[in-house]
């Protein structure tokens, strides 16, 4: 029997100051001031569109991602936050993630923002070396980076992650420990940790930057990974670390195959309907213009898609195998709607092979399993 999975909100504000050579989000550089009041007004309108195809419309969290989503004005945001609370049943322990920029001028928002409610802050650090940032495009610096950590800290944010890169240009297992180090020294209760692809359409892919090679990155990701778990920071998903009880709620939704509301230009949503036996998923118009001009009606969506029955284990599995936790036969069914059989002649197979475990809350990928995902996923595409 299929059921209704937690809802969740993600909001995504696109604008950023510069656009970074290796970013293939939806995120356009700013040319002039952000038409903030125009596209809180079409957020909201989006929202309550979006909350009509929902059969339980009570949030579990929100994430408001971009783009630097920290140069809107703390004005503008609570107009946001107060417009959602109006429209969909928040709980009272909600996580409200903001993603910022270490930037002077961002960190100065830092506590108007933990006022308005919002207390979890996602910091886009990826390198605490002048070098390194320079190289990534970035605008900060360093020091910038280290000043606005502490400024979230005495602004109240006791829920903090940071952004770390790995296998950057010029980069050597020294470099990132060094990162690394500086970054747990500042005591975050989440690190996401992530090595620098080379994304298609974006500068990177066009002039691609010279970058460690494979051996050094593996080397880099075995000696920091072990760093981060001595540390006491959890890998609870591929590139994930947390202290305990401090994974990001919002993101282990998705990755238990939840739903989701997403609204802003280019935003993606996924949505369960139990009594019809659907689950869809829909994206929004990409750029903020055509957006806000749309943003009142059915000419707002990018496009919405069944998800068939066909092809719900590859969707459930590319989300609930990146988590250690992995998941269980009950939960297969409840989220996709099939039986188990479906595909426990493959999962079988697998944990013979030594790719899987059959634990006792269920089944999750073995260590060497984690390294092989990609494969272990094209054996469930003909199931």
């Amino acid at each position: 029997m299929m059921i209704q999975p937690p809802l969740s909100l993600y909001i995504h504000l696109p604008w950023c100051v510069r656009k970074c050579p290796y970013c293939d989000f939806n995120s356009h550089a700013l040319r002039s001031g952000i038409p903030e009041r125009r596209y809180v007004k079409a957020l909201l309108a989006d929202l309550e569109q979006d909350l009509q195809w929902h059969q339980n419309p009570s949030l579990v969290s929100i994430f408001v991602g971009g783009g630097t989503p920290s140069l809107f004005s703390p004005e503008s945001l609570n107009d946001l936050l107060n417009g959602i609370r109006q429209r969909a049943p928040c709980g009272q322990d909600i996580e409200i993630t903001l993603e910022a920029n270490p930037g002077t001028v961002e960190a100065g928002k830092f506590r108007e923002f933990r006022d308005l409610g919002i207390n979890r802050l996602s910091l886009g650090i990826q390198s605490f070396q002048d070098a390194k940032l320079s190289a990534l495009g970035r605008i900060h610096r360093g020091s910038e980076a280290l000043n606005a950590i502490e400024s979230a800290q005495k602004s109240g944010f006791t829920n903090l992650n940071l952004d770390l890169m790995f296998g950057l240009p010029g980069q050597n297992p020294a470099d990132a420990l060094y990162d690394l180090r500086t970054a747990i020294s500042q005591n975050p209760t989440h690190i996401s940790y992530y090595q620098l692809t080379l994304e298609p359409n974006t500068l990177f892919a066009k002039y691609p930057p010279p970058l460690p090679p494979d051996d050094e990155i593996w080397e880099i990701q075995r000696r920091c990974h072990a760093v981060l778990e001595e540390s006491g920071f959890h890998q609870y998903e591929i590139s994930a670390f947390a202290r305990r009880g401090h994974p990001c709620r919002h993101n282990l939704n998705y990755w238990r195959f939840g739903d989701y509301l997403g609204i802003g230009a280019g935003a993606h949503g996924k949505i369960t309907t139990p009594s019809k036996g659907k689950i869809h998923r829909q994206w929004k118009l990409r750029h903020p213009v055509h957006y806000m001009d749309k943003a009142a009606d059915d000419s707002r969506m990018g496009g919405r898609q069944e998800v068939s029955p066909s092809e719900r284990p590859l969707e459930f599995l590319m989300n609930t195998l990146r988590l250690r936790e992995g998941f269980g036969r009950k939960q297969f069914e409840s989220h996709t709607g099939l039986p188990f059989s479906t595909i426990e002649e493959t999962v079988t197979d697998l944990c013979g092979e030594g790719l899987l475990v059959d634990g006792a809350h269920g089944f999750h990928c073995s260590d060497k399993g984690w390294l092989f995902l990609d494969s272990i996923l094209e054996r469930f595409t003909a199931s």
